[in-house]
């Protein structure tokens, strides 16, 4: 329930599946699936797969085609929370940057297609320099990989110095405050120089890099290196070193910090989806999160396996089994 409302917004939906994945299976299964949902205010949005093309979807905003499923972003936005991204700090940087990046995306929708153009820019790069070292394609490419670079480096840094904000007005209480960084060379660039003296920088570190990078099979440089950093804002302690239960209120302040950063910035409130939200969370914990999701205006999605640790929280109840839906 919670992936078919997570696809109503660009990208894979919270678990990253592929498009092929999500059609029923079974005897009667066609192979194609599609999402479609009507809100309050007369907005309606509708995606799904293509016929001969498993891996493609398509969407329909208010029954027209949207330019691109930007356009879609720029109209909803979704936030979720699920029991995978417990493993968040214990991880490796990857990812966390594809966390970072969920959040930038959800308040800049065009943040998707700068990483996507990095990566394809890097690549080609990459099998350049294993075929054909063809000095001007190369400086095309990183040309290109410069360009992107900052740019998705910049809005990284824009959503972090944000979102402390958003955290450091008390946006999450009474969850833990925590202190938001990126550790990243283009980042650290970024703060003593112009964007396009950074990016002229870059063009000359990437030429300078070819061999180096040859021989790693890999840019050694860009913000494909960074890593999202996270601390306790009180302690300063590492995220990854605090207990389990610090680190999923750590994640659920930081959700809910973000939640209010886009309902702010947009006038409307994102979706809320959390998955299995209460696992290792106390009671007291778990009053806290009822209680700042009581008193939000937001449209919050919660799933459990036990109805009365839900007990405490305003909310419709429904239980789910076999593919229908019923009133709990």
């Amino acid at each position: 329930m919670l992936e078919a409302v997570s696809l109503l917004v660009p990208g894979r939906g919270l678990r990253g599946a592929k498009f092929s994945e999500l059609a029923r299976r079974g005897a009667d299964a066609s192979g194609l699936w599609a999402v479609a949902a009507r809100f309050s205010d007369g907005m309606e949005i509708g995606t799904g797969s293509v016929e001969g093309a498993p891996e493609r979807r398509v969407f329909r905003l208010d029954g027209e085609a949207p330019r691109s499923q930007a356009e879609v972003g720029q109209r909803l936005a979704a936030v979720w929370l699920t029991p995978q991204m417990d493993r968040l700090f214990t991880e490796t940087a990857s990812g966390r940057r594809k966390f970072l990046d969920r959040l930038v995306v959800a308040l800049e929708p065009s943040h998707a297609r700068e990483v996507a153009a990095f990566e394809a820019a890097s690549a080609q790069r990459n099998r350049l320099l294993a075929e054909n070292p063809d000095r001007a394609w190369l400086a095309g490419l990183e040309d290109a990989m410069a360009r992107h670079a900052v740019a998705v480096t910049a809005a990284r840094l824009t959503l972090i110095n944000q979102l402390n904000a958003t955290l450091e007005a008390g946006a999450a209480d009474p969850f833990p405050r925590v202190g938001l960084g990126l550790g990243c060379a283009i980042a650290a660039r970024l703060a003593d120089a112009p964007a396009l003296a950074v990016e002229e920088s870059l063009r000359a570190a990437f030429a300078s890099a070819r061999m180096q990078d040859t021989v790693a099979r890999g840019a050694t440089l860009g913000p494909h290196k960074a890593d999202f950093l996270i601390t306790d804002a009180e302690s300063l302690r590492p995220a990854g070193l605090s207990s389990t239960g610090q680190q999923k209120a750590m994640l659920i302040g930081i959700v809910l910090g973000h939640a209010a950063l886009i309902a702010a910035a947009r006038g409307t409130p994102p979706l809320l989806l959390l998955d299995e939200p209460l696992v290792h969370l106390d009671a007291a914990r778990r009053a806290a999160l009822f209680m700042a999701l009581n008193g939000a205006e937001i449209s919050a999605w919660l799933t459990g396996t036990d109805r009365e640790t839900f007990a405490g929280l305003d909310a419709a109840c429904y239980t789910i089994q076999d593919g229908s839906i019923e009133p709990a």
